[in-house]
């Protein structure tokens, strides 16, 4: 089954209008409600505290927190406090951080591949109420356990992009989070190589997968998202995105959920004027795909 979410971006949104976003996505019906740790904008796990508290239903994830910011057992302390007063609705996640930013506050790492490997397979250890002890590149712990891990442990998702990290992420994760702005077929060949390296882990079962997806609606819909674009715009822009009807979009959400994908989140525009009007319309996608 696939559920259906949308974002809350740290870029037109402040901090203080993440409650009543939360409220609003929980009240149209929105299965789960991401955000992001971008430096050097809003917390991620102060974020998801303050949905989770508003809120009784919503599932809230971070798609994703930068593993370099933090001592691993830190994360595992963030993610277990939350974990054990919201159980079930927790959905973690995180990745390298964009290395221009991790030099900016010095801690940028030489090798991220070593850093994702190290740090997700030792912060899922714990979170599983094992004591860990491991001298690695970067992450060393001895004897470290948590003393109150989660009886509900969540699932830790890793963002990855180039086929490298696929596999790791396939191998060292419960899941992972693709970015927006891909074509379903470069999000096929991303299933493909993590359910691959998940099986050369040895691992059965397949990866929990959630992609992004740039999502408009209405007339203006391709312009709006357009708009939104770094760099040049590709000429397959209109396969990289979902726009118009809620029912065009929906059709969009159930090709993603045909290549293997469970967690399918719209990303509004920059310039949407009414996340919570965008949240309504996100909600019949919702029920229309369930």
């Amino acid at each position: 089954m696939t559920s259906v979410g949308a974002i809350f971006s740290p870029y037109p949104y402040p901090p203080e209008a993440l409650p009543d976003a939360a409220r609003a996505a929980e009240r149209s019906g929105v299965a789960e409600l991401w955000l992001w740790e971008d430096c050097f904008r809003e917390s991620a796990f102060a974020s998801v505290s303050a949905s989770l508290a508003v809120t009784s239903r919503l599932k809230v994830g971070i798609g994703i927190a930068p593993m370099p910011l933090r001592n691993v057992a830190v994360t595992a302390m963030e993610i277990t406090t939350i974990a054990r007063m919201f159980p079930g609705r927790f959905l973690p996640g995180v990745g390298h951080g964009v290395q221009s930013w991790m030099a900016q506050v010095g801690a940028r790492v030489a090798s991220p591949l070593t850093l994702m490997r190290e740090q997700v397979s030792a912060l899922r250890a714990l979170l599983a109420g094992e004591t860990v002890t491991t001298e690695g590149r970067y992450v060393t712990l001895d004897a470290v356990r948590l003393d109150w891990p989660p009886a509900e442990v969540p699932p830790v998702f890793a963002a990855a992009e180039g086929p490298k990290t696929l596999r790791l992420a396939g191998q060292v994760a419960d899941g992972a989070v693709l970015d927006s702005r891909h074509t379903i077929d470069e999000v096929a060949h991303a299933v493909a190589e993590l359910r691959a390296g998940r099986a050369d882990a040895g691992r059965a079962g397949h990866p929990d997968i959630v992609a992004y997806a740039a999502a408009a609606f209405g007339p203006n819909a391709l312009d709006d998202l357009v708009a939104d674009w770094d760099g040049d715009v590709p000429e397959d822009v209109t396969q990289r995105v979902l726009t118009g009807t809620v029912d065009e979009v929906a059709a969009g959400v159930r090709r993603f959920a045909g290549e293997g994908v469970q967690h399918v989140v719209l990303l509004p525009p920059r310039a949407e004027p009414d996340l919570a009007a965008y949240f309504e319309r996100v909600g019949e996608v919702a029920r229309l795909v369930g």
